[in-house]
């Protein structure tokens, strides 16, 4: 069974249709894609995921459970953790910090004991971060802040974890680095949703993408058969050409 299930989940924004009845799922063990041109409705979905925004029709389930009319923090027990398009650190926060509050806020109302420093520790060990762990989150660079949200995100322990666009900053080889940890903690059983548009880094670690287009379910498919599709290429690029290794679209 999929541990994320959207189903027939339609927002509108006055008299805009922002999703039109958009299924799709997300697999635990796995690393999927969630792939559309800008305005194409991928942040929006993940808000209707996440319980930031109510849809107008539709479900979501995760692991069987409707949670559709749950609050942020219920789906947050459940073992959801998101990223976000526009960081949302606390920047006058250090990295450990960032990352003990989050931590901290879990062992408050889960029966964890672990010893949180250092699961705090570990997990900013586990994203390359361990020589800023004493910086600002203002004062890094935009990947450096994204890997600390990242960060953030797994000391919540999540079985489901939400990506928007965690690419974004990091150069050629750390995006690499960046496949391979997402291929890690899917092999341990997360199910990871990445919305994202360094499309090497899709390729490289989805197994399953999804493609959104006017806020229409365009297609699914593995990478290959994406990468072939004449509906994506011209939805990213206005032609029938292949979308290529290494575009950003």
């Amino acid at each position: 069974m999929p541990l994320l299930q959207t189903r027939e989940v339609t927002v509108r924004f006055g008299g805009v249709t922002a999703l039109q009845s958009v299924s799709l799922s997300a697999d635990p063990g796995t690393v999927t894609g969630l792939i559309g041109p800008n305005g194409a409705g991928k942040t929006t979905l993940f808000n209707v995921i996440t319980g930031l925004q109510a849809p107008a029709a539709g479900r979501v389930l995760m692991d069987g459970q409707d949670v559709t009319d749950l609050p942020v923090h219920r789906r947050a027990r459940l073992g959801m953790a998101r990223t976000f398009q526009r960081l949302e650190l606390f920047g006058s926060l250090t990295v450990e910090e960032n990352v003990r509050t989050a931590a901290d806020i879990r062992q408050l109302w889960s029966r964890d004991r672990a010893d949180v420093a250092r699961m705090t520790d570990a997990v900013i060990a586990r994203v390359g971060l361990r020589q800023y762990a004493h910086s600002p989150a203002h004062t890094l660079p935009t990947g450096l802040a994204r890997l600390t949200e990242l960060a953030r995100a797994l000391a919540t322990a999540p079985r489901l974890l939400l990506l928007d666009e965690p690419g974004s900053g990091l150069d050629g080889a750390e995006s690499e680095e960046f496949g391979r940890l997402l291929g890690a903690l899917a092999a341990e059983g997360t199910a990871v949703l990445l919305v994202e548009h360094d499309m090497d880094l899709v390729m490289q670690a989805c197994s399953q993408i999804h493609v959104l287009d006017f806020g229409v379910h365009l297609t699914s498919g593995t990478p290959d058969e994406i990468r072939a599709d004449s509906r994506v290429q011209r939805a990213y690029l206005g032609e029938a050409d292949a979308v290529p290794t290494g575009a950003r679209a």
